[in-house]
């Protein structure tokens, strides 16, 4: 029995106690009172009649007369009057009419009064004896209504005392609510506070809980900064802040082989011209603090236009990448006015920045992009001092030539229906955890991936439309195969707040298949939009849902909030396994994750694993899954 279950039962046997005990000693106490004053009334009246009598003559109409006429006053039950004998002279008796009182309470209370007797003289002899019994219907009746009056009063205090023990429980019950909230999230690795009551031995309680929860946020905390330093160690140039050359082309491989809309955009190398002339004439302090002004303009134009990435490939060679975009004419544009703003501000350095761009696009190799943009780098370099190249790459197999016949095609594509592909995401047993569902679309004839026609569906601001329509066939997808399935959302889509409020709806009119879907989104979008995520992840918790992100790094500890999120599952950023097998430093990053992941309750899987030996260490290392071309799905 629960402990307001147990309350609420000592509140109702105490005030039934407290009724019944009061009603019973008023009652008992009323009817010993109502004894003592008939009997005494009994015993009176006998003598002053029996003194009457002694008075008179002993005329035998006489003493019937007298008899009568006190009889019929209606307060007696019977008076008699015997002679010395024990021979009745004169007998009256009445019955009790007690119409408006109930018999069981005439039975339960039954007065024992006994009869008023007394003796009648005849001068100095006994004449006879005189027998009173007073009427009881009145002493029925008085007590009766004073026990209706009594429970009338215990009845309206009860309800004051319920309508009161209401409020107690209530308020004992909203902070005990919280604890076991708090409990229940603290099972789920997730470490959230309650409002501190009133009540002492609660507030007690309450700080107790509170206390446990902060101190393992503050350490979970302070967990995923040192992950964080561990990975600005392994991945970062100590002078600039920027990725280094192997982690930077890991993630450009990434984003080359994606199947997502970070599959196109723009890549961008600058060049500080006569590096080491610059060390001589300046000297290194202020060589480094030039070079990181650089990235920090780099920085700058990265998030004006995206969420990607600035790299040091060498001493003078710096990288930015920009999944998405693809107007290459305003992007150089932009970045040429940065180089030339940052020459301005430092003259005695005589800076000479030349710079190069191109697009990318699905099927381009990281080898020939890179080749392009060296080519190019070095002609802007003869060009002036800060000469930029922009390198002319016709995109592959155009579909369409304008935004009016992609629009077009794509709204028929939408309404004739999406094709899923489907990608195994394996635990260490090799047991499927759901696989990966990026779409396609019948573009041109041919059934198109999603790396083809992504970028124009954000272009055209369309991604709701595709995300719903991939929702609604991986409704049908799971309920034909019975197998979970993974469904990335697009940032746009969560800003839209009618296509939430359509996901919510679609995934509510299927409760038995909504507990098969798992959703995620980049790391980015919960770090840019913490108060909107977690907004989501509850309505989809609640459903049944799985919510997870992807391309996770170690930043996904500056998420505010992340133990309330509820999150499920974190799919982390292949750039961060990949070559990781003679790489111990790396390992150690990714063992860190997953004990910092796993201590929240979360699942990790890891992104990108190209190699049956990479997908063994990586489970070695805490890995609960694994996804990538070298996953491969037995039977």
């Amino acid at each position: 029995m629960s402990l307001i279950k147990q309350l609420w039962l000592t509140i109702v046997v105490v005030l039934l106690l407290a009724f019944v005990g009061s009603l019973a000693v008023s009652v008992s106490t009323s009817r010993h009172y109502i004894e003592q004053e008939v009997r005494i009334k009994n015993s009176d009246n006998a003598n002053a009649l029996a003194l009457s009598m002694s008075q008179l003559e002993k005329d035998p109409v006489t003493l019937e007369l007298l008899i009568a006429a006190q009889f019929d006053t209606g307060h007696y039950r019977r008076i008699e009057l015997r002679d010395a004998e024990g021979d009745i002279i004169e007998q009256r008796e009445a019955g009790e009419h007690i119409e408006d009182v109930p018999g069981w309470f005439v039975d339960l209370i039954r007065f024992e009064v006994p009869a008023g007797e007394a003796v009648i003289q005849d001068g100095w002899r006994q004449f006879g004896t005189l027998t009173l019994e007073s009427q009881h219907s009145y002493a029925y009746r008085s007590l009766w209504q004073n026990t209706l009056n009594l429970a009338g009063w215990f009845a309206v205090a009860g309800l004051i005392s319920l309508l009161l023990a209401v409020w107690i429980v209530r308020t004992v019950r909203r902070p005990l609510d919280h604890v076991v909230s708090q409990a229940e999230a603290i099972g789920e690795r997730r470490f959230v506070t309650s409002p501190e009551p009133r009540t002492l031995e609660l507030r007690q309680v309450v700080q107790a809980m509170n206390r446990l929860s902060s101190a393992v946020s503050t350490m979970l905390g302070q967990e995923s900064e040192k992950l964080d330093q561990l990975r600005r160690r392994l991945e970062h140039d100590p002078v600039t802040n920027a990725l280094q050359r192997e982690p930077f082309l890991a993630r450009l491989e990434g984003h080359l082989h994606s199947d997502g809309d970070d599959a196109s955009g723009v890549l961008a190398l600058v060049r500080v011209a006569d590096l080491a002339q610059l060390n001589q004439q300046l000297g290194h302090p202020t060589t480094d603090a030039l070079l990181a002004a650089l990235v920090n303009e780099l920085e700058q134009l990265n998030t004006l236009n995206g969420d990607g990435r600035v790299a040091r490939l060498n001493g003078s060679d710096f990288a930015l990448v920009l999944p998405r975009a693809h107007d290459l004419e305003a992007l150089g544009d932009e970045l040429k006015q940065r180089l030339r703003d940052l020459a301005s501000r430092h003259p005695e350095a005589a800076l000479t920045l030349p710079s190069a761009l191109v697009e990318y696009a699905p099927g381009m190799t990281r080898q020939t992009l890179l080749a392009s943009l060296d080519g190019a780098l070095a002609s802007a370099e003869d060009r002036d001092e800060h000469g930029q190249v922009i390198v002319e790459s016709a995109e592959q197999d155009a579909l369409f030539t304008s935004h009016a016949e992609w629009r077009s095609a794509l709204e028929a594509a939408l309404q004739d229906g999406v094709q899923l592909a489907h990608y195994p995401v394996l635990n260490r047993q090799g047991e499927l955890l759901h696989h990966e569902v990026p779409s396609r679309l019948h573009l041109a004839g041919e059934w198109r991936p999603a790396g083809r026609f992504l970028p124009w569906v954000s272009r055209l601001e369309m991604a709701p439309e595709l995300d719903l329509a991939v929702v609604s066939a991986a409704l049908e997808d799971t309920a034909a195969s019975g197998q979970a399935v993974g469904i990335n959302l697009s940032p746009r889509s969560l800003r839209d707040v009618n296509f939430v409020s359509e996901l919510i709806a679609r995934l509510r009119a299927r409760p038995d298949l909504a507990p098969r879907l798992w959703f995620e989104v980049p790391e980015l979008i919960a770090m840019h939009n913490p108060e909107g995520f977690r907004s989501l992840c509850r309505e989809l918790h609640s459903l049944g849902c799985r919510m997870g992100l992807e391309h996770v790094t170690t930043r996904f500890g500056e998420i505010d909030s992340v133990h309330d999120l509820g999150l499920a599952y974190l799919k982390v950023d292949g750039s961060l396994s990949h070559e990781i097998e003679g790489n111990p430093d790396r390992q150690s990053l990714l063992r860190g994750i997953n004990t910092l992941a796993h201590s929240l309750g979360i699942l990790t899987i890891a992104e990108g694993v190209r190699r049956q030996e990479q997908a063994e260490l990586l489970f070695q290392l805490g890995m609960d899954g694994v996804t990538g071309p070298g996953v491969r799905q037995e039977g």
